[in-house]
């Protein structure tokens, strides 16, 4: 059996004498949405049955969000929260009957600040002096300083933290006595404050004008003052039914567009109740074109960048509307089929909150805000910029299957820069490339559709590079951010990174070629991480200095792997000229000896580059380290997520390029001398030549 509740779901598998634990899945019901702009930014609600609740949106330094990246808030499991999103150390947090407490999320330690101290248990609900919905409002106020509001039957003002508060508004409810009776009776006595009635449930103040607030009511009201809670004007919709208004959202586009959310499913009325005004409420238009007739509606937002882009969150889940909500359309994506209870633009994302699977956030809003479904012309989609951290996640692969949830933790954003780009249908042997270059025009990564033919997987040999989809329509593509891999020596296992350094942070050009040909591009951000010490000039010290290590690296490993392939074919030469009888003249003398000389100098010099009997993990424990692999281990220990150049990695380096400069030199004198004198005694003895 499975037994559900407030507080998610349990199993028996032996008829109710054992059952599972609840914590093992991501059932949540949250409540209200609240943001900071810390980075990175975190979530805060309350959260039925359990406590309130701020969480990070990405976990730094790992790979999701597990219970190390969450903790209690301020307020109980029915908490509106309200705090300064740019300094978020006090947090007011709500609960039964009006309760109320600050947090210091710095000690730790609590205030209690209820209006009015009162014992509301067991009382009717016309006897108490402020009723308050279960999950009442409480707001931080954009234009007064250390300024909140607490929505009761009236709206409550505080500007000291709550040693004071103040009326600023009549009953803004409908106030019906005979609805305040004892709570949940006849059916059972719910005195807690979950069914008190005649309450406020929403507040809002207008992000345009200080002053403007707008308030709704569990009953149906809606009211507007412009003068601070001076004034109040009734602007409910002509002929709304009693209903919850469970949220109202001012236009960030324009001061006197607002929308509201009402619900009905008390009165048995599933349909949507979605309104819009664009004159302060004077006059209101429904706007549920589209949502289906059972998704009784809760929450709508519009978009803070593109005027009339709304998102509207159902019992049934998320829709979009393009139009200022003329029509709507099903936005569900890989989303869960939940009840929505809030939703929330922030920093590019979309955030849900669900009543029964948890939050939800997606990431790519800019995409959204640009999309046109055309599959005629190439589109190449301006990125998200990206923010330099630690960390990983499943949506740095270039998996479409990716579902977007795990079990036990909470899926990060991808860490790397996030590229989408339409096609139209490709040719099939055209090859699509991806070049990424910094703002002085150099060359950081390229990408392609084919993969790389000469690619051999061995123990220690670097990742194969993704390829780019060529798939009709929309695809999307991830870079890690890393310049390109540095070459590798073919079954040597060398123990260090052949990753390329993370970029820096500054303006980027993505150009997406086919058949070498540029058919579209668009530029992209890397952000310096605020919490990093790193400044502009040391990035490019640290860049600069990757970047040159990286480069001997790679010029290092392909003269060995030339240098390696030329002493193959002189070693099987040699091995010719001994054993065919038709090599055995004068002439051939002194081809034999250049050419064994040859080899074993080549051997001699490769000896000196790297460990061939290295071959797995643990290897050089046995067989010592040679040059390639000790300037390795310098470079990838120059590397790091916080840049810093270190005087012992620059002396270092200053020796390892004199003995670079030796081996190189032994190097090429075997590559442009040797082998070519080799040669031209092949040539002259009518044998072809080494190439």
């Amino acid at each position: 059996m499975v037994i559900a509740d407030d507080g998610g779901a349990a199993v028996t598998h032996d008829g109710g004498k054992s059952w599972s634990s609840q914590n093992n899945m991501p059932t949540a019901q949250f409540y209200r949405i609240n943001v900071d702009n810390e980075v990175p930014y975190n979530i805060y609600a309350g959260q039925q049955d359990n406590s309130s609740v701020k969480i990070a949106s990405r976990a730094i330094g790992a790979g999701g969000i597990d219970e190390r990246f969450w903790s209690a808030s301020a307020g109980g499991e029915s908490a509106f929260l309200a705090f300064d999103p740019n300094n978020p150390r006090y947090v007011l947090g709500g609960s039964y009957q009006g309760t109320i407490e600050v947090l210091d999320t710095k000690t730790k330690g609590s205030t209690n600040i209820m209006a009015a101290p009162i014992q509301y248990l067991g009382r009717d609900a016309k006897d108490i002096k402020y009723r308050y919905n279960w999950n009442a409002p409480i707001i931080w106020s954009k234009h007064e300083p250390n300024t909140y509001y607490h929505g009761a039957q009236y709206l409550l003002k505080t500007s000291d933290m709550g040693k004071t508060w103040k009326e600023v508004s009549p009953d803004l409810t409908r106030n019906e006595k005979s609805k305040q009776g004892t709570p949940g009776i006849p059916f059972t006595n719910e005195a807690v404050g979950a069914e008190n009635y005649g309450t406020l449930a929403y507040v809002i103040e207008s992000v345009h004008e200080k002053g403007v607030i707008y308030t709704g009511s569990d009953d149906g009201y809606v009211y507007l003052t412009k003068d601070g809670g001076a004034t109040w004007k009734n602007i409910t919709p002509t002929g709304l039914a009693e209903c919850l208004i469970n949220a109202i959202e001012v236009s960030p586009h324009d001061k006197a567009t607002v929308y509201i959310a009402t619900t009905r499913y008390k009165f048995n009325d599933h349909t949507p109740g979605l309104y819009k005004s664009t004159d302060y409420g004077s006059t209101w238009t429904k706007i549920n074109t589209g949502i289906a007739n059972n998704a009784f509606t809760r929450v709508v937002r519009e978009d803070n960048v593109v005027k009339d882009l709304l998102y509207a969150g159902t019992e049934l889940g998320v829709y979009i509307s393009n139009n200022g909500g003329k029509n709507w359309s099903p936005f569900q994506l890989n989303l869960p089929i939940t009840p929505i209870t809030d939703l929330r633009v922030h920093q590019n994302n979309l955030i849900a909150a669900t009543s029964g699977r948890s939050f939800w956030i997606l990431d790519d809003l800019n995409l959204i805000r640009a999309y046109k479904a055309d599959t005629s012309n190439v589109k190449v989609y301006k990125p998200d910029a990206v923010l330099l951290v630690m960390g990983s996640s499943e949506m740095d692969d270039n998996d479409p299957d990716f579902t977007g949830a795990k079990s036990k933790a909470g899926v990060n954003p991808a860490t790397g820069m996030v590229l989408y780009y339409q096609l139209p249908k490709m040719e099939d042997g055209v090859e699509l490339s991806m070049e990424i270059s910094d703002a002085s025009g150099k060359l950081v990564r390229r990408f392609s559709s084919k993969a790389d033919e000469n690619y051999k997987r061995y123990d220690g040999a670097p990742r194969r590079d993704p390829t780019l989809s060529k798939e009709k329509g929309l695809n999307r593509f991830v870079w890690n951010l890393r310049h390109a891999t540095t070459a590798a020596i073919p079954n040597v296992y060398i123990e260090s990174s052949f990753s390329g350094h993370k970029a820096i942070p500054g303006n980027y050009t993505i150009r997406l070629m086919a058949g070498g040909k540029m058919i579209g591009s668009t530029t992209g951000v890397i952000e310096a991480n605020p919490n990093f010490p790193t400044t502009a000039s040391e990035y490019q010290q640290y860049d600069d200095l990757m970047r040159l290590m990286e480069s001997t690296v790679t010029e290092m490993h392909q003269m060995v792997n030339q240098l390696k392939d030329n002493a193959t074919h002189i070693e099987a030469l040699v091995k010719k000229l001994k054993t065919d009888a038709n090599y055995s003249g004068a002439q051939y003398a002194s081809l034999k000896q250049n050419a064994a000389s040859l080899v074993t100098n080549l051997k001699a010099w490769d000896e000196d580059m790297i460990q061939r009997r290295s071959t797995s993990y643990d290897d050089v424990e046995n067989f010592p380290n040679k040059f390639t692999a000790n300037y390795m281990f310098m470079m990838n220990q120059t590397e790091s997520d916080i840049p810093q150049v270190n005087q012992a990695n620059l002396d270092l380096l200053k020796e390892y390029t004199a003995e670079w400069e030796k081996l190189k030199a032994r190097g090429l004198n075997l590559k442009n001398v040797a082998i070519p004198a080799l040669n031209k005694q092949l040539w002259d003895l009518g044998m072809g030549a080494i190439w």
